[in-house]
């Protein structure tokens, strides 16, 4: 593992560990469909189907993780949602939200995480 993938990895655990506290249950991570893509997390909460895009940055870099949500990518992870309906028998009763999660970690001091609801 290169020192980008295990900075994506310490921070979609980060973003998973918020989830659960914000009363959401964790489905999957990294659910790979194929070469289309891949959804960082899968959760549920309630009767609503999360997917959640997780981007995760050291202080300092050019762009905050928030704003790496393009278009495309938004459009990209709606697709993926609907592949990871079908593939898992439908669409919950809630509908499915798209949500990001950005952490920023600091030179010094604890991860800054932030939790965007509907981005998509």
């Amino acid at each position: 593992m290169n020192a980008r993938s295990a900075l994506g990895r310490y921070g979609e655990t980060l973003a998973a560990r918020r989830l659960v506290e914000a009363g959401m249950t964790v489905l999957e991570r990294n659910w790979r469909c194929g070469r289309t893509g891949e959804i960082d997390i899968v959760a549920r909460h309630g009767d609503t189907l999360i997917v959640c895009e997780v981007k995760t940055r050291r202080r300092g870099d050019f762009e905050h993780p928030l704003a790496a949500l393009t278009p495309r990518k938004a459009a990209r992870l709606r697709g993926l949602a609907d592949r990871w309906i079908q593939a898992h028998g439908g669409a919950p009763p809630g509908g499915v939200r798209i949500d990001l999660v950005g952490v920023v970690l600091p030179r010094r001091g604890a991860p800054v995480v932030e939790h965007v609801r509907g981005v998509a």
